[in-house]
This record gives C-alpha cells, structure tokens and sequence, in this order.
C-alpha cells in the first residue's frame, strides 16, 4: 500500500481514536461536573500537576525515538519495555512517599490519599507506552482506536457509577485508573507484539539519545501548559482551579479533535518523508491548511457560543469558566496549526531545536502568569494567549530553515479559512441578538451552529472552491468503493 493511502487511512482511523476517546470522554465529563462540586475538579487538578508532570520521564522519550529511527530492531523495543516498566514502578514509590509534601505545599490535606491512588497510573502507564508506539510506527491506528474507546467507555461509567453513590473527589480518581487499566488490557490483546527478554545498554543509549530531547521538549511544554494551573492553585485556590479547569478542558477537547488526528499521523509520515525535503514541505502546506480549514470556524465559535455551551454543558454554576473559555479558545486557532512545528522538527531529527523554543517559551510564560495571577483566571488566560502569538514565529522560522518553506505561502495557506471563519464567528453573534432570554438554551445553539456553518461553506465556496475538489478526491481514496461525487 502506497504511503499517500496509508496516511489517508491512518487519519480516518486516528480521527475514530481522537474523536471517540474526546466524545465520549467529554460526555463523561459534562455528566461528572453536574454531580461534582468545582473544589473536586480542583483537587484532581492540583494532583494532576505531580501526576502529569513526573509521568513525562515514563519512557525516557523512546517512544518517539521507536517512531523516528530508520533501523529499528526487537532488541530497542525489549529494551524500551523493560526499562519503562522499571521507571514506572520507581515512581510509584516516589509518588507514594512525596504525596504528604505536596498537600502540605497547597494545604490540602485530601492531596495524600489522592495523590498516592493516581501515583498507581505510573504502573499501568508503563505496560502500553512501548507498544502504542509500535502501533504509531506501523500507522495502525485501527488498533489504537479499539483501545482508547473502550477504555473511555469504562473508565467513565466507573466515575459516574461512583458520583452517584457519592464519593466525591475519589469519582475522577476511581475514572483516571480504570481507564488506563482497561486500556492496557485492551492493548495487549489487539497487539501482537510481546517484549522479549531482553536488555542491551547500547539499544538503550541509541534510544535515549533521541529521547533525551524528547524528554526536555515535553518538560518545557508542561510548564508552558501547566504554571498557569500551579500558580491558580497556589494562590487563588482550589475553586477557582476548578473553573479554570473546566474551562482549558473545553481547549484540550477541541485540539485534540481537531489536531489530535492529523498530528498523530503527521509524525510518524513526516518521519517517513525526512530523506525528501520537498514531499515533506507539501505534506507540511496541506497538513496546515486542512487543519486550519476545521479547526479556525471551531475555535471561533467557541468565542461566539461559550457563554451558552457553559450554560447548557455545565449549568449555572460554571458560567465563571466562560470568558475563560472564550480567551482560550483564541490560543486553540494558534495551536491547532503550530503543533506541526514540533512535528517537522521532531521527524527530521532535530528535537533539539524545539528544545529550545519551548525553553524561551516555558520562561516567558512563567514570568507572564506570575505577573498577572492575582488579577485572576481571566488574565492568566490572556496571559497565555498574548505570549503564545508573541513568540510563534520563532517556530515558523525553525520550520523555514528546516525544510525550506516560503514563510508568504505558508501564511497565505490561512488566509481563506480566516476570513471565512471571522465571517461566520459575526453572522453567529449578531443571530444571538435575535432570540429572547427565555429562548430554548438548545434551540439557540443548534440554529446559531448551523446557520454559522452554511454562513462558513458558503463563503468557502465562494473564495476557494477548488479547496473541496481536493478533499472530495482523499475521501475517495480512502473509500475507493464509494461511488463518491460520481454520477
């Protein structure tokens, strides 16, 4: 099978991944914040910061390395196995022994048992980590799509099982752990792979060589994704966090349906490209352009609607999350397009280089959100915001010295989706006007919704009708059985 339909097919089954896992995860998730409190959403948050952040030294950055290296033995990913599942195990132990300093520093003292139960997530973590990037370098995502929607199914029902029976903060706990049991059991049936016994230190060094970078990358990131959650925490409290939370959920959920498909693809077929600067510059252009084709009306309708979406997803009291959203969503149309930056970078095996960005990003968020914290969530978002669109051409650039992209016709890939989406975001706001304040809450939004999306297609069609043309013919290659388009 030609790479072009492996890549076809390979989004289409990473698009039932993404968008079933956040579908149905978001659901679960509307149906726990009805039952919750916001201090529970909080809670998790504050453990999520430890959680999260030490799990990115679960595999030392080899599954990335599994992805991208040309001559990739069994004994690299025994190796990877074994040592992932002795790191997991370690931190464990570390998390265990280091839940009481953490509830101490935010004096929540629920922290303890909550971050020693969600310590247990290190375990069951280390047992798919290799095998999923088995299955990414293969472009399997068939297999990867049955683990995660199963998974989510059952980790959900067991959150919500436990809200109804009233355990509180311990639902999102009881939630997180048994959706990566359930998720590495899954794997393990649907893969065929199975480690070896077997360990060489000079598979480990060729392995952690490129991890090394990845390891920093995904550190630096976090801190860019994550102060603002430990600064809110600290010194705005765990309430607050939760509407902050809910809100930046909103943005995590969105980027991963709009992004999370083509991203997931883009790496391991961009890694396949790095001997052909050119093929990867187009696949680069298209890669771009369709995303921003779905991901800039999304976003901005989200800045249009949040205040309704809150309201009708959450209830009355989580409407504080709504100008936060409507303030993310505005980073959501620079990431949606920016996450094939690290992309290139990391497939033509220059980690390094995005190394470096995310640390000149890291410092700048850190000192943006420290400065303007106690102002409150609002203007830590914004903070996020302003920075992020501040410190993006950086990337352009890498990318431009890195494949050679002409920086006008790059920009000039997101000039019709733009237009098209500020169009639609006004035709929504001023349909808004239109209903009373005892209009149905759904009615709104679904008529807004649909007369923003022909108000988008439309002028689409107007301005770049060959745009459809093109996608019309990667669905046919994907269903070559479809009698699509054809009389």
């Amino acid at each position: 099978m030609a790479l072009r339909d492996k890549v076809v097919k390979g989004v289409l089954w990473a698009a039932t991944k993404n968008w079933g896992r956040q579908a149905i995860g978001f659901a679960f998730f509307v149906i726990l914040s009805r039952l919750l409190e916001p201090q529970a959403f909080g809670l998790v948050a504050l453990a999520a910061l430890f959680i999260d952040f030490i799990q990115l030294f679960l595999d030392f950055g080899m599954g990335d390395a599994i992805i991208q290296r040309p001559d990739l033995k069994d004994e690299h990913l025994d190796t990877a196995f074994w040592t992932g599942l002795m790191i997991g195990a370690l931190m464990y132990l570390g998390g265990f022994a280091a839940s009481p300093l953490i509830a101490a520093y935010f004096k929540e003292p629920h922290l303890v048992e909550v971050v020693r139960w969600l310590s247990a997530s290190f375990l069951i973590g280390s047992l798919s980590v290799t095998q999923i990037a088995v299955l990414k370098r293969k472009l399997a995502f068939k297999s990867l799509a049955i683990r995660t929607i199963i998974a989510s199914i059952g980790g959900g029902v067991v959150g919500v099982v436990m809200a109804v029976y009233g355990f509180g903060v311990w639902s999102l706990v009881g939630q997180t752990l048994a959706t990566g049991a359930i998720g590495a059991v899954v794997l393990w049936s649907v893969s065929g792979w199975r480690p070896g016994l077997r360990f060489r230190a000079t598979h480990f060094k060729e392995l952690f060589g490129f991890g090394l970078n990845i390891i920093g990358i995904n550190i630096l990131e976090f801190f860019n994704k994550r102060t603002d959650d430990f600064l809110i925490g600290s010194y705005l409290g765990a309430t607050l966090l939760g509407y902050y939370t809910v809100a930046y959920k909103l943005l995590l959920v969105m980027l991963q349906l709009l992004t999370g498909i083509t991203t997931a693809v883009a790496y391991p077929a961009f890694a396949k490209l790095q001997a052909n600067p050119g093929k990867m510059r187009e696949a680069f252009y298209k890669a771009t352009h369709y995303t921003s084709l779905v991901a800039f009306p999304a976003f901005l309708g989200i800045v249009a609607l949040a205040p309704e979406i809150t309201l009708a997803c959450f209830g009355e009291k989580w409407m504080p999350s709504a100008p936060v959203m409507q303030i993310l969503a505005l980073a959501g149309i620079l990431h949606a397009v920016s996450l094939f930056n690290v992309t290139v970078l990391k497939a033509t095996g220059k980690p390094g280089w995005w190394l470096r960005i995310m640390f000149v990003t890291a410092v700048v968020n850190v000192i943006g959100f420290r400065l303007v914290v106690n102002w409150g969530i609002q203007a830590v978002a914004t903070a996020f915001v302003v920075v992020g669109y501040l410190l993006s051409p950086i990337a352009i650039l890498a990318v431009r010295k890195r494949i050679g992209i002409d920086v006008k016709t790059y920009l000039g890939k997101l000039v019709v989706p733009l237009i098209a989406s500020l169009t639609m975001a006004g035709s929504v706001t001023a349909l808004k006007s239109v209903f009373g304040d005892d209009a149905n809450l759904f009615l709104k939004i679904g008529t807004c919704a649909l007369a923003g999306a022909v108000v988008y297609l439309l002028i689409i069609q107007l301005i770049a009708r060959s745009i459809f043309t093109e996608m019309l013919g990667y669905v046919r290659s994907a269903f070559p059985n479809w009698k699509i388009g054809k009389a």
